[in-house]
Formats: C-alpha cells, sequence, structure tokens
C-alpha cells in the first residue's frame, strides 16, 4: 500500500453561496480519497469492522489552505500513508486542481494536510494495533 491519488469534482453542495467550497467540506475530500486508497488495496473498511472487528477515527488533523476550490473544478486528492505506531496511520494528504493526469505536474496546490487515524476495537472503541493487511503495506 503505497501512495495513491484519487480524482473527483466540486459539486454544488460542496460550495458556499459564491461557489467556492466550504472549508469544512475539503476533509470531505480528503476522507473519501482515504477510503479510496484503502479500496484501491482491496481492503473493504465494512469487512473490517466485521472481522477483526476494527474501525478507524481521525484524531488530529493540520490544515494549509493555499487557494480555494470553485464549484466544477476538477480535483485531484493524495494520500501518503506512513505508520505512526502499531495503531495509527499517518497520511500526508494534498488536493490540487487541475486536469486529470500525475498530481503536481502542473496543476494549482489547493490544501495540504496531515491527518491521524487512529485504529480502533469496533465494540470498545478503544485503540487496537493495526490490521496485518494494512501494516504490512506500510513504509
Amino acid at each position: 500500500m503505497s501512495g495513491f491519488t484519487w480524482r473527483s469534482r466540486v459539486y454544488w453542495e460542496d460550495t458556499d453561496a459564491g461557489g467556492i467550497v466550504y472549508y469544512a467540506n475539503y476533509f470531505r475530500f480528503l476522507e473519501r480519497a482515504r477510503t479510496e486508497w484503502l479500496r484501491g488495496s482491496g481492503v473493504s473498511q465494512r469487512a473490517l469492522a466485521l472481522d477483526p472487528g476494527v474501525v478507524f477515527s481521525v484524531v488530529a488533523l493540520q490544515a494549509h489552505y493555499h487557494r480555494p476550490a470553485r464549484l466544477d473544478d476538477v480535483l485531484l486528492i493524495s494520500c501518503e500513508p506512513q505508520r505512526q505506531g502499531g495503531a495509527s496511520i499517518e497520511f500526508k494528504q494534498r488536493i490540487w486542481r487541475g486536469p486529470a493526469g500525475a498530481a503536481g505536474a502542473g496543476e494549482e496546490l489547493l490544501l495540504t494536510a496531515s491527518v491521524r487515524v487512529a485504529c480502533l476495537d469496533a465494540r470498545t472503541m478503544k485503540p487496537r494495533r493495526l490490521p496485518a493487511v494494512i501494516a504490512g503495506g506500510l513504509p
């Protein structure tokens, strides 16, 4: 499981009255990219919740807004996971505006973020070691 880039578009419901993405909605794009990273690696969050019984929760997030995204923009959202101990992952994430293609290749950088996600026992909501299927693929 290495770095990953996901393509999305800005829809009306993502924006404020001026057609600019509302600041908190960037977190939705980041979350969806992390979900697609996991799915692209053949791992279902639903299946993880059932067996081995783990879920994930954001425990820290730092974001820097560089430029605004606007209605109908095509966005490229990246995830670069790094293992942080036995029960958490740190994601370096970026959002670019631009055409489809390799992220960072001429697109305009809109946001950089660092997101720490904890692995939790689905029943008790206490920290739990990352499943081998995820931990084994992290740097």
